[in-house]
């Protein structure tokens, strides 16, 4: 009789292999990130050569007189008498070492400015997304697999918050919660009570469209056979759906979270300006008012740099909500 038996190489090899696979995974990230971050820093470069006027006008201001001598030196002292290639080079440079220029307007470090202006806007991206998935796993809980009339009054009100406005719904919670009722402040950002109307202003559209796809989701996990199986051993509806489905309906939903945390960052821009908060929203819209070029690059690049740390963490979050996915 013979025997077979295990090679000393099969379970070195074994091992090795969701390592290797880790790491491909992880440089597969990093040289994506890398692309889009320097895409976007060359978009925003070319737009810089591209638009009409010279930047020295546009950093001087309108009707400023200033002799050619001046405005020479001042090309000279920023390195816009150098070749398009040579600046381009140096620009990149600049970048790698997290210097990002100097605003035209302000006279200040372009990161200096953003760094002042990211916690308000922060705070306000973190406690909308956050009411958003409450509200959203709420209503979804709530009405999937129910009654119809539920079901229908539910979406009614989820199409209403995802077809409205930003800026509408903004102006209506004040109109309501400030000057009748007299409950929140109307601007500023003083406390916990003036974060409450322009949180729930980006939360309420984010949370129509996250309801919308987990609702559909959890009806149709609650239709496979692991959902007959636990109904079986005795698990109520509630049980059955915080359980088994909602892990289940969680993965869309945690790309769909992944893409609109991104565009609570472009929200804000109106949501800030409506309440009167600082942030960067506002900051945007007086770069872009006053065309402060370095200020509006330095902006996309920052939204560039939130793309790829999101899709970052959604990719993690995979890994966390379905086991399977770690193998893969």
């Amino acid at each position: 009789m013979t025997t077979t038996r295990p090679t000393a190489a099969a379970t070195p090899a074994a091992v090795r292999q969701p390592a290797v696979r880790v790491l491909r995974a992880v440089l597969r990230r990093l040289l994506g990130a890398f692309a889009v971050l320097l895409g976007a820093a060359t978009v925003a470069f070319a737009a810089l050569q591209l638009i009409p006027g010279d930047p020295v006008t546009v950093m001087l201001g309108p009707g400023t007189a200033a002799t050619p001598e001046v405005k020479a030196a001042i090309r000279e002292q920023y390195g816009l008498d150098r070749s398009v290639p040579v600046q381009y080079v140096t620009y990149l440079g600049h970048l790698l070492t997290g210097d990002l220029g100097e605003s035209f307007q302000l006279q200040r470090p372009v990161a200096e400015l953003i760094g002042d202006q990211l916690g308000p806007t922060v705070r306000l991206g973190l406690a909308a997304l956050a009411l958003a998935v409450l509200l959203a796993v709420g209503a979804a809980v709530v009405t999937a697999g129910r009654r119809p009339a539920l079901r229908a009054l539910s979406s009614l009100a989820e199409l209403l918050a995802v077809s409205s406005p930003s800026y509408w719904i903004g102006i209506l919670l004040l109109t309501a919660f400030s000057f009748q009722l007299r409950i929140f402040p109307v601007a500023g950002d003083d406390g916990f009570a003036a974060l409450v109307l322009p949180a729930v202003t980006l939360a309420l559209p984010v949370a129509g469209m996250l309801a919308q796809v987990l609702r559909e989701g959890l009806e149709a996990a609650l239709g496979r056979p692991f959902a007959l199986t636990a109904r079986s051993r005795g698990l109520g509806s509630a049980a059955v759906v915080l359980r088994h489905a909602l892990r289940h309906a969680a993965v869309p939903v945690v790309t769909l979270t992944g893409w609109l945390t991104g565009s609570l960052l472009g929200g804000a821009v109106l949501v800030e300006s409506v309440f009167g908060r600082p942030g960067i929203g506002a900051l945007t819209l007086q770069a872009t008012t006053n065309k402060d070029l370095p200020l509006v690059i330095g902006l996309v690049l920052l939204s560039a740099l939130v793309f790829v740390v999101i899709s970052t963490l959604v990719d993690l979050l995979y890994l966390v909500i379905d086991p399977r996915l770690r193998n893969g």
